[in-house]
């Protein structure tokens, strides 16, 4: 009597990682933190430009005759270009490789830098600034990257350092670029720019290894076009439509377009072999929750990081006081005022100025930016690390209470350089702890292979929000003008004219409507953290994801 055979031994289930990645499990300390200092250091090139470039618009803008108010192209077409290429970018890193298409950036970015050195032509000024614009894929290139070839106790920590950066953008960029700005005008600037990506470029190279892992598909080119052009659309309308007119439709023709490109582009992915994402992935609950937290946070953002600035950039009443007495003697005469008549002349303003210190550049930078960039760099890389011990659902739940005390600090409080500073140090922690918290709720969510589009999307949201929310606090601005009326001792009110408009200042109540939309923002994403079931575990760094 034979034996019965024994039963087909079903297949071992695949390994989670089944191609080494080139993980530094048995490298050295130094070796380890050397690749997470290159690579934080790389990806902080796009937010490196828009802290020194950003600010300079008034400066740059007389170089090019004509331009006047579009001047903010040069703003709105690296968010535009940046936003557009950040999904695609990441999902082309995740068919050639991590480490490749962060290369790719910055060589785009140092092309594109060096024309906006060299050109006198304004239209090649701002094709320069979209070939800078597609570093802005860096950081989400860079989480992915991690998760591959870092030890996976090390991913949290780096994820959040990698979001708040080393201090080159925070820190550094302010001071050097009001230096740089004031020595030696704007195109130094630049030419320290081309500097910095030149270093940078062959220290990748150098020192970080590539990832060994692709996913085994084609590009969609045409789901590619269709997320690009739709989200490009969409945040032509979110940028301009503050000027342009929110409900002419003219405008309402962007958002539209860019909608219709959007629907198209989950149809199309969910019939093509290859789609660019997973659509059930992308609806999946924990996928959806952190894009909801995204929103609500990139919005306080784009609210403060607008709002602040310009406050602090605002004279004081002393200040606008005596210029206007220099040059008005009446409403609209034009006359200028004798000396001796000086103290016959009063004005009265529509709003306080308290919150108006009159700062450069420079002195912004010393007042608010070096606070919350400083604290924010600590705060990234303390979230990241708290993420690997009791999960990153708890950054985040912290980010989202700062975020609404923060604002509501600006918005209720007076406006003393001390205070800036603590303001801003207060939010900087918040800051931190929210770059630090998606990008590793967003590792826990996805597998490895599908990790570039998902950061890719994450970013995409980032990008909308924060045009969502400066363009919300632009309405707000646009509705509150500051106004001015000069009185005359001695003659009627009547005879020398009512308020007048200040170009390009505004009153308190446009920037504390602006941040107490950012402070209900914070609550509602605050109460998204609490009810979120994803990421109450310690953070692995993907490792269960994959």
């Amino acid at each position: 009597m034979t034996s019965a055979p024994d039963p087909v031994q079903s297949p071992p289930s695949p390994d989670p990682e089944p191609v080494s990645t080139n993980r530094l499990d048995g490298a050295s300390r130094l070796r380890i933190f050397a690749v997470v200092g290159v690579v934080v250091l790389f990806a902080e090139i796009a937010a490196l430009q828009y802290t020194m470039v950003a600010s300079a618009a008034r400066q740059i803008s007389p170089s090019f005759p004509g331009v006047g108010a579009n001047i903010s192209w040069m703003v709105i077409i690296f968010g535009l270009v940046g936003g557009a290429t950040t999904p695609i970018f990441g999902k082309m890193s995740d068919l050639w490789g991590k480490r490749r298409m962060m290369l790719v950036s910055g060589v785009s970015f140092a092309f594109g830098t060096l024309i906006c050195a060299l050109t006198s032509s304004w239209w090649l000024f701002l094709v320069g600034r979209g070939l800078e614009a597609v570093a802005i894929s860096a950081p989400t290139v860079a989480y992915g990257l991690f998760r591959d070839i870092l030890p996976r106790r090390y991913i949290p920590a780096a994820i959040g350092v990698v979001a708040t950066g080393l201090g080159m953008s925070a820190l550094f960029a302010p001071l050097l670029g009001g230096w740089l700005l004031d020595a030696y005008g704007w195109r130094s600037l630049f030419w320290f720019l081309l500097i910095f990506v030149g270093v940078m470029v062959p220290l990748m190279v150098w020192v970080v290894p590539e990832t060994t892992l692709r996913s085994n598909q084609r590009l969609d080119v045409a789901g590619a076009l269709l997320l690009g052009c739709g989200v490009g659309l969409v945040l032509v309308y979110l940028s301009n439509g503050a000027v342009w007119g929110w409900g002419r439709w003219n405008s309402v023709a962007y958002l539209v377009g860019g909608l219709v490109l959007l629907l198209a582009f989950l149809l199309v992915e969910r019939v093509v072999p290859d789609p660019i994402m997973d659509m059930k992935l992308l609806f999946s609950p924990k996928v959806l929750v952190v894009l909801a937290a995204a929103t609500l946070g990139s919005m306080v953002i784009g609210i403060q990081g607008y709002s602040i600035p310009y406050m602090l950039q605002t004279p004081n009443e002393q200040q606008l006081h005596g210029k206007i007495l220099q040059t008005a003697l009446s409403g609209a005469s034009g006359q200028t005022l004798p000396p001796s008549m000086a103290p016959l002349f009063h004005t009265v303003f529509n709003s306080t100025l308290a919150y108006g210190l009159g700062a450069s550049l420079l002195m912004y930078g010393v007042y608010s930016a070096v606070y919350s960039g400083g604290f924010g760099m600590l705060s990234g890389a303390g979230a990241g690390e708290l993420s690997r011990k009791v999960g990153p659902r708890l950054p985040l739940i912290v980010a989202m209470t700062v975020f609404t005390v923060s604002t509501l600090l600006y918005a209720f409080y007076p406006h003393s350089k001390w205070q800036y500073g603590l303001f801003a140090a207060i939010f900087g922690i918040g800051f931190g702890a929210f770059y630090a918290a998606c990008p590793n709720l967003m590792i826990e969510a996805v597998p490895a292979r599908q990790q570039g589009i998902s950061a890719g999307m994450l970013g995409v949201v980032n990008s909308l929000a924060t045009s969502v929310g400066t363009g919300a606090l632009t309405a707000f601005l646009r509705a509150d003008p500051l106004k001015v009326k000069v009185t005359i001792t001695g003659i009627a009110a009547s005879a020398t004219g009512g308020f007048n408009v200040i170009p390009d200042l505004n009153g308190f109540t446009g920037y504390q409507n602006g941040l107490l939309l950012a402070a209900g923002c914070g609550a509602l994403g605050l109460v998204v953290a609490l009810l979120m079931r994803h990421g109450r575990a310690p953070a692995t760094g993907g490792e269960i994801s994959d």
